[in-house]
């Protein structure tokens, strides 16, 4: 409980949301060791907040995630590094995509992002979900609760974090998380804190946080099912009795682009390739298998993509979160798809 606090209230006065979003996810580039790894992603956030992205994503994991790399890749500390970053870009918003219930005390969680909202300037946004990558707590001697379990502590999180964003001084009861009588000071620069995003696609369980709680869902189906998450979000939003316009919702894709078409099928060769797959013809050459192995993927030149753009936007989602894995550690690429995909949404 948090006493006469109105979350529907608060949130029905937001307007900021992720338009275009870039993601970081991996952090293990060529020619780089540790000695220039930050710079390199310094050089990658700088170039994203003056080519058409509106918000910085980085992964909020502690080993690399079973599709990209083996466990032993480089990763970084997500709230350290977005600290870092906040002093090196002027305008992009900052925000983990997304963080793990299970990594950090709520009230802690929420301090970290107060304090990257000052250092800032007023950039910071909270990305939260439920957890999944058993193997990182198992390591690291984080308990992996049931997912059940998990979902409570988010909703715990989730009004923690509110209350702390908007009182000097807070009283929660949660399930799991409570705190009493906790200062937040200094208060966040942005009026009602910093925006929060639930991440994820669950039906009964996300979605009907993100109605509850959140400023923006991010989600990632494939384009067919786009709609459905759509409908069952109103759903929620429906019994909780919010507007649609109060929460805004964005998909996660990833990107693989370049100048021409055939630029782009080499450089999604060379991706599956590095995934395994000994002949990538026999994907990108079968319309049923490319949209089977690459169901959330933007491809080909800036005229085709800008077209898959349009059709992701005329599902009603507000916002494209992209990742490139193929090339994100290039800039002239990273600008390439800030440009075009700024354009494509304008």
């Amino acid at each position: 409980m948090i006493g006469d606090f109105d979350y529907i209230a608060v949130m029905s006065t937001r307007t900021t949301s992720t338009r275009l979003g870039l993601q970081i996810p991996n952090f293990t580039y060529p020619d780089t060791d540790q000695s220039t790894l930050f710079e390199k992603v310094s050089d990658i956030a700088v170039t994203a907040d003056t080519s058409g992205f509106d918000t910085l994503f980085v992964m909020d994991h502690f080993f690399q995630l079973p599709l990209l790399g083996t466990p032993d890749l480089e990763m970084f500390d997500a709230y350290t590094l977005l600290g870092a970053l906040a002093a090196r870009t002027s305008t992009i918003r900052l925000a983990t995509l997304v963080t793990g219930v299970t990594y950090r005390n709520p009230a802690l969680l929420a301090k970290s992002v107060t304090t990257l909202d000052v250092i800032s300037r007023g950039r910071a946004m909270l990305g939260i979900g439920a957890a999944w990558f058993e193997l990182e707590h198992e390591a690291l001697g984080v308990r992996f609760p049931p997912v059940s379990e998990r979902f409570e502590r988010l909703e715990d999180a989730l009004q923690i974090c509110k209350a702390m964003f908007t009182n000097k001084q807070s009283t929660v009861v949660g399930k799991h998380h409570s705190i009493t009588d906790a200062w937040n000071s200094p208060q966040p620069v942005q009026a009602g804190g910093p925006p929060i995003m639930v991440g994820g696609q669950g039906e009964k369980k996300t979605l009907r946080l993100a109605a509850e709680y959140a400023d923006e869902l991010n989600t990632n189906p494939s384009l067919d099912q786009l709609l459905h998450k759509l409908e069952v979000l109103q759903g929620h939003l429906d019994a909780v009795g919010r507007d649609r316009s109060t929460i805004a919702v964005s998909c996660l894709s990833s990107i693989v682009m370049a100048p021409t078409h055939a630029e782009a099928e080499a450089k999604l060769g060379g991706l599956l390739r590095a995934r395994g797959v000994a002949d990538p013809s026999t994907i990108l050459d079968d319309p049923a298998a490319r949209a089977a192995f690459l169901p959330r993927m933007l491809t080909g030149d800036p005229d085709e993509v800008t077209g898959q753009v349009h059709d992701l936007m005329a599902t009603g989602i507000d916002g494209i979160v992209v990742n490139m894995p193929a090339d994100g550690h290039d800039l002239a690429s990273v600008e390439l798809v800030g440009r075009t995909l700024g354009a494509a949404i304008s």
